[in-house]
């Protein structure tokens, strides 16, 4: 409650919680060098440095009006605020002087009798609770100083800048961190608390006078409403609603396509499981599991052509063109599938028929849309490759199959840019395209993907691992969302599970042998382990006596190898091309027309060409440098032995590849290959030494013991 009683002499030797005592009269108060102190601090940014002349009226003479205030325990640390901020801005508001002892609970003002009153009345709405946050700043700090000690805010809202120099602190700012502003939390600008925040008043370095143990009293501070708190649900309500809106007005979609031949629909479940089994182990499941544990059926696999394309006997001339026989396991499940509207994810490993298992649902697709063509306003399929080789050996599929006129167009970086733009204008229905590429020239507005209904994210591992997730994900941004998708890999990791589980809508895993990584059963796997120095001597040793029906692709670990030894054949009178992501686009179209031509036997090549390259008569592969995991590995390796074809493959190993030596012997003992005890030994002694690293912290770099060279 107030008082209007006058303060007594024996209360001005009473300490503050600013350390500083209370002076009998104003003019006492102003010969205070503890209480300058004090001004200057607060009055850091060019105010007056005194509070005299706030104590007078417009003849100069001073009113030591003076009131004291009685509050509860609970209230002082709201008075104060953290580090002093609210009775620094009460005094800096009010024009008064406010002094708080904390041990009795007394708040005594002195000053002009507006400025007392005004004080009073601040002071009242802060006890009431009716004083605004933005004006009390009580916990919010405005001073400098750290704020785990109460210092002020180092908040990122920088909108609003206080004069004491702190930040006004926002609601979703930190407030850990020092401030910028001069005032009494500062560490060197006289009487405030500096670096503890303690609210001291000795030295620049701000001792407490035995008052700080008042103010680490335990406070419950109870935030208050803030209109800025977002509320996520509702913005994802208006979210979806806005994507609902948004393709209300798409044009209607057809996906099902599907007659299920009736020697195909009277197979028994015994039957079906028996011709999985049979065909490479197809194994056929939901990815994921319904949450009310429904399971949709799944369509039964095809043996025959016209089993699935019976309806469309211009397809079925295609086929008998290329001279098939019957489908690949892949082709036998995955197309029943695609042609009933399902998603689909198809894991198997390379060469096994995995693009022509997307490519002929797509055209029926395209055909079987209730929208003539010419009023789509755009293509209706999308194919995204990791890389250019992949995506121009998709084209030349698209190609081979002449079906009612469909076009496609591949669009690549590294190729002429123009062309590819005038090509998508004239009209087309597929797009190939690198996820680079495409972005590119979807920002120019060349392609239109909200016309596309049917996508493919072809060697989708690979693509993640060549960091194209982001594109990814931003084209599917702009595609409608009941699309279909078809998804291809030859593993199955954790980021393409990912990817699926997000953009797929209740897809049927189609997998060939087991998700575990293995390679090709068709492909000899042939491993020498020899130092590096012994690499050139052996390769050249292989050219040597390769036959002159033998094609190799030969694979090194970096761009500078492939050029040196290319450079080294060459220099030795052997013929050979090379390929890698640093030639031109011309030269490495040019490689891939003089190895399939048969002009040159030998292509060098890093592992840009590792997938895609859909040569059919590589007869071996080497592996000049092994690769850095074992998954590029198999994907080398799936070069040769394609399209029933056998092959060999040889692999210079390296006591620097001893690291991937346990993986690589599980691979070779799945295709029943021989494992040399050398392998075996290094991947004990690599064990042995990760058990080392780990028992003594890593090693000489992480453990710091032992001998240092």
């Amino acid at each position: 409650m107030w008082n209007d009683e006058c303060w007594d002499d024996d209360t001005a030797g009473k300490p503050s919680v600013a350390g500083s005592t209370v002076p009998a009269t104003m003019e006492s108060l102003n010969q205070s060098s503890e209480y300058s102190r004090e001004v200057r601090s607060d009055n850091s940014r060019g105010k007056s440095s005194s509070y005299s002349n706030r104590n007078m009226d417009g003849a100069g003479q001073t009113f030591p009006e003076l009131r004291k205030m009685e509050v509860s325990d609970r209230m002082i640390p709201r008075l104060i605020g953290r580090g002093g901020a609210t009775v620094r801005q009460l005094r800096e508001q009010s024009g008064a002087d406010i002094q708080i002892d904390n041990r009795s609970g007394t708040v005594r003002i002195s000053g002009v009798a507006k400025d007392v009153e005004a004080a009073q009345n601040a002071i009242n709405d802060i006890i009431n609770g009716t004083r605004s946050e933005g004006s009390r700043g009580s916990d919010y700090g405005r001073s400098g100083g750290r704020s785990d000690y109460g210092g002020g805010s180092g908040g990122y809202d920088r909108r609003d800048r206080d004069r004491d120099g702190g930040s006004r602190y926002d609601s979703n700012s930190d407030r850990g961190g020092w401030s910028k502003g001069t005032g009494s939390g500062s560490r060197g600008d006289g009487g405030g608390g500096n670096r503890g925040g303690y609210f001291g008043s000795s030295d620049s370095y701000g001792r407490s006078d035995g008052n700080f143990h008042s103010l680490c009293k335990p406070y419950s501070y109870q935030p208050p409403a803030n209109d800025d708190i977002i509320d996520w649900a509702a913005l994802n309500k208006i979210s979806d609603e806005a994507e609902r809106e948004r393709w209300a007005n798409c044009p209607p979609l057809t996906k099902k396509f599907y007659r299920e031949h009736p020697d195909v629909a009277k197979m028994c479940p015994a039957e079906v499981a028996a011709f999985r089994e049979e065909n490479n182990n197809i194994v056929v499941d939901r990815t994921f599991k319904d949450e009310k544990g429904e399971k949709k059926p799944i369509p039964n696999p095809i043996n025959e052509f016209h089993q699935a394309f019976g309806d469309y006997p211009d397809l079925m001339e295609e086929l008998q063109k290329a001279k098939f026989t019957k489908p690949t396991p892949i082709q036998a499940q995955a197309w029943p599938v695609l042609l009933s509207g399902e998603d689909l994810i198809g894991i198997a490993q390379t060469g096994t028929g995995k693009t022509l298992a997307f490519l002929l649902p797509a055209f029926i697709h395209i055909e079987g849309q209730s929208v003539p063509r010419a009023e789509r306003g755009g293509p209706n399929v999308l194919v995204l490759a990791p890389t250019r080789e992949l995506a121009l050996q998709i084209e030349k599929e698209v190609a081979k199959y002449q079906f009612r006129g469909i076009k496609a167009i591949c669009l690549y970086g590294g190729g002429d840019r123009r062309a590819q733009m005038n090509a998508v204008r004239r009209g087309v229905e597929i797009i190939i395209a690198t996820p680079g590429r495409l972005n590119d020239l979807v920002q120019e507005g060349v392609v239109n993907v909200n016309t596309i209904t049917y996508l493919v994210l072809d060697e989708a591992d690979r693509m993640l691992d060549m960091g194209f997730e982001p594109q990814i994900r931003k084209v599917l941004l702009d595609i409608r969302p009941d699309r279909q998708t078809v998804m291809t890999s030859a593993t199955w990791p954790d980021g393409v599970r990912r990817l699926a589980q997000s953009y797929m809508s209740d897809p049927i895993q189609v997998y060939i042998g087991t998700l575990d990584l293995a390679a090709t059963h068709t492909v000899t796997q042939l491993i020498e382990v020899m130092d590096e120095d012994d690499k050139y001597y052996r390769i050249s040793e292989f050219v040597r006596n390769m036959q002159p029906t033998d094609k190799v692709i030969i694979f090194c670990g970096k761009k500078t190898r492939a050029d040196d030894l290319s450079s080294e054949f060459v220099l030795a009178g052997i013929n050979c091309q090379s390929i890698h992501g640093n030639r031109d686009q011309s030269d490495r179209e040019q490689a891939l027309v003089d190895i399939k031509s048969g002009h040159v036997n030998i292509l060098i090549a890093t592992d840009v060409a590792s997938r895609g390259l859909d040569i059919e008569d590589i007869t071996h592969v080497v592996n000049y440098d092994f690769p850095r995991n074992i998954e590029e590995y198999v994907h080398r390796v799936g070069r040769t032995g394609r399209a029933g074809r056998s092959g060999i493959s040889l692999s210079f190993f390296t006591r620097s590849d001893w690291g991937v030596a346990a993986e690589l012997i599980k691979i070779l003992e799945e295709a029943n290959q021989e494992v040399l005890p050398e392998l075996r030994d290094m991947a004990v002694r690599f064990a042995a030494k990760k058990d080392r690293d780990r028992q003594f912290g890593g090693g000489r770099r992480g453990g710091g013991g032992g001998r240092r060279w």
